[in-house]
């Protein structure tokens, strides 16, 4: 079923599969009507499939809708190896004809590190308007000056090719800007999630299936257990934490778990019963597992933790937030004193000061309530504002 009238401008959209934190805004763009969507899917029919996540170590497959609402193509892709993993992973032959084919009047790329996505924003270079997304950072420079030299290099080339980027937060912002790229060819549009499932949870009480008392703090992680996402930090700052009548959830799977299960359970009784672990839980059961604590910390040390949308979801959840700086959500959604803390990445001390600012309840309720009005901005609702101010400014409109 095509959603557009004819007369409406075309923005093909290419991306490599469908994801829980594209699909409703695709869907918005789309009740707008103002234009004509069709999102290019590029892994090919195997990106719907439950499939083996080497980070949580355990097939997954999404139990939210990810393809109603918007026109979508699955685009054969004839990698040996498919997926998004890897530079070689998405070849598809047939791309560009079919963008051609759809009379597509600009694009809009989300990631250029693919061959396909490469080799359409070359092809289309100077042809049609080319709108760039993606959410890379300067956050990790400085550990390989030469390899960032020679990235550098590279991306000003490839950045020649596109008309305008929309950036998702500050950190991307200069990442672009160190790349070359002029400050007229930049548009903030923010990095969002779907807030409002993340608003009303059904209400699961994951306490209780802990025996977690309703006035007791409750920290809360919820991710991959990798070394990145730095679990073991967190777990030795819940240790050194001033309240003991607290607790911690772990929420996730991954290639650290064993190692994390054998470290806590070596702790002290008073401690280790205080730390609570469930496996990985699928998108309609995470507004519960947001709703049931009082703090979420991300904890990671990076490379590459871009921004981090599990911080919006919190926010979203009303929830008070700690967050590392090696994280580029934490210097535009925390504040301070206000909704939660930034600590010092992989510093023990920093961390342990950050938590120790959450004994009150009603401080830790206050600052739930200072996220979910500073997220409010940052929703699906503007990206889409956004996105059409930009489209009209180009003349795609």
């Amino acid at each position: 079923m095509e959603y557009a009238n004819q007369k409406q401008k075309k923005l093909a959209i290419i991306t490599t599969h469908p994801i829980q934190y594209n699909a409703p805004l695709f869907k918005l763009l789309t009740d707008k009507n103002q234009i004509s969507i069709k999102v290019f899917y590029t892994w090919g029919e195997d990106s719907i499939k439950q499939k083996f996540d080497p980070g949580f170590q355990r097939n997954i497959g999404w139990d939210i809708p990810l393809l109603e609402g918007y026109v979508y193509k699955m685009v054969k892709n004839i990698s040996k190896d498919p997926g998004s993993h890897h530079f070689k992973g998405i070849i598809n032959p047939t791309l560009i004809q079919e963008i051609e084919a759809w009379g597509a009047d600009a694009i809009l790329i989300y990631g250029w590190n693919f061959k396909s996505h490469l080799k359409a924003i070359r092809f289309f270079k100077c042809k049609i308007p080319i709108f760039f997304r993606g959410d890379s950072t300067l956050l990790d420079q400085g550990d390989n000056k030469l390899r960032d030299y020679i990235r550098g290099r590279f991306l000003k080339f490839i950045y020649k090719s596109v008309n305008v980027f929309l950036y998702v937060g500050s950190e991307n912002k200069k990442y672009y800007l160190n790349a070359g790229i002029k400050e007229n060819q930049l548009v903030f549009v923010p990095h969002a999630i779907d807030n409002n499932r993340f608003i009303n949870p059904s209400n699961t009480n994951f306490r209780s299936r802990f025996k977690i008392a309703n006035d007791s703090i409750l920290f809360l992680f919820a991710g991959k257990f990798e070394d990145k996402k730095n679990p073991f930090l967190l777990i030795d700052a819940f240790c050194e934490f001033n309240d003991i009548t607290s607790h911690l959830l772990l929420v996730g799977n991954g290639l650290l778990e064993k190692k994390i299960k054998t470290k806590v359970e070596l702790l002290s009784n008073d401690i280790k019963n205080r730390i609570h672990f469930l496996d990985f839980q699928n998108q309609s059961l995470m507004p519960d597992i947001y709703s049931c604590c009082d703090v979420f910390v991300l904890p990671s040390k990076g490379p590459s933790e871009t921004w981090g949308l599990s911080v919006n979801e919190a926010m979203a959840a009303g929830k008070a937030v700690i967050v590392s700086d090696k994280c580029g959500c934490c210097f535009d959604l925390v504040k301070d004193g206000i909704n939660g803390y930034v600590f010092k990445s992989n510093e023990l001390d920093s961390l342990v000061s950050a938590m120790n600012n959450f004994s009150n309840r009603e401080t830790v309720h206050k600052m739930g309530m200072q996220s979910k009005e500073i997220i409010s901005d940052w929703s699906f609702e503007k990206v889409a504002e956004e996105m059409h101010k930009v489209f009209i400014k180009t003349k795609l409109l």
